[in-house]
């Protein structure tokens, strides 16, 4: 393992709640792993099943690590601070508590890692590959070369890949990103993060399977009202039209979903359409804003006609 300060080269971090039912798939992949430099650490996010009779039993059986923390009901975003703040290894990596990989997956991320030049590491963050269905359908898109070396702003606003990617990144840097206290009090959108990351870090995305995906349902997020998380999905549309406007050539419709959203969730938070302006830096994203301003508008009468806060 390269750095010291860090007691593995993996922290494995699942996040979960109520998914007792599921979470054996993730263990038992984890006890097939070729590579056994990590630690697996599960932050329970105020289930009410058998999760923590569950991994404790594992601990005492397991020939690798098992750190548990419990958390009354917060979210994944709130989990995810607390395990990169709690991380041990020096690679980060999410895996849900409902999926599988494949047994080489640790090793073949440290093999990538490591087919990437010494004296360019320190300009990338960390490594994605492939997911697939249980029925072996590849989820989304491949990445347009192999290896390529990018990251999620080009990859989403260029190349626009979509479907669940799975990958590490370096725990330093998602100590600097993951942790902030904006990401603590509220819930914003992961890609925030990865798009922040894309600033100063490349990833190098691998066409390779490494993880099967599973799908249990609507995620937490998306089954509360709009009015819950919009101070987080206003903030992540506002940064897209202020920081990542550089792709509008390539991404016209997704910068004018995001001027349409951006306003829809400033209405629900009641910001004057003058602040809705003054707080886009520039022309061309405010005249974007001005096109869309009615719609924004009535989508936000929806959610309140429709939904309670």
């Amino acid at each position: 393992m390269s750095d010291k300060k860090y007691r593995h080269t993996f922290t494995v971090f699942t996040a979960t709640y109520n998914r007792a039912h599921t979470l054996r798939r993730t263990y038992e992949s984890l006890k097939k792993q070729t590579f056994r430099d990590f630690e697996w650490l599960v932050v329970d996010d105020g289930s009410t099943d058998n999760t923590r009779e569950l991994i404790e039993g594992w601990s005492k059986e397991s020939d690798f690590l098992i750190r548990y923390f419990y958390q009354e009901n917060s979210g994944k975003h709130i989990a995810t601070s607390l395990a990169v703040k709690e991380a041990r290894g020096e690679f980060f990596l999410t895996f849900d508590s409902d999926d599988r990989c494949v047994p080489e997956a640790l090793e073949k991320f440290k093999f990538y890692w490591e087919s990437i030049p010494e004296n360019s590491r320190s300009k990338f963050s960390g490594v994605t590959g492939l997911c697939q269905y249980p029925n072996s359908k590849l989820v989304g898109q491949r990445f347009p070369f192999d290896p390529t070396d990018s990251d999620s702003r080009e990859m989403f606003y260029r190349y626009k890949i979509k479907g669940e990617k799975w990958g590490f990144q370096k725990t330093d840097v998602m100590k600097q990103y993951a942790c902030n206290d904006l990401f603590k009090k509220n819930y914003i959108p992961a890609s925030l993060v990865w798009f922040e990351i894309a600033k100063k870090y490349k990833t190098r995305y691998i066409n390779e399977i490494l993880r099967t995906y599973w799908v249990e349902g609507p995620s937490e997020v998306n089954k509360v009202s709009p009015l819950k998380n919009a101070l987080g999905r206003r903030l992540f549309h506002l940064y897209a039209l202020n920081d990542c406007f550089n792709y509008f050539k390539s991404a016209k419709i997704n910068f004018i979903k995001s001027a349409v959203l951006y306003s829809r969730f400033s209405f629900d938070l009641n910001f004057p359409v003058v602040d809705q302006f003054k707080q886009i830096m520039h022309l061309p994203g405010r005249l974007l804003l001005l096109g869309v301003l009615p719609m924004g508008f009535i989508l936000s009468l929806m959610d309140k006609l429709f939904y309670k806060g």
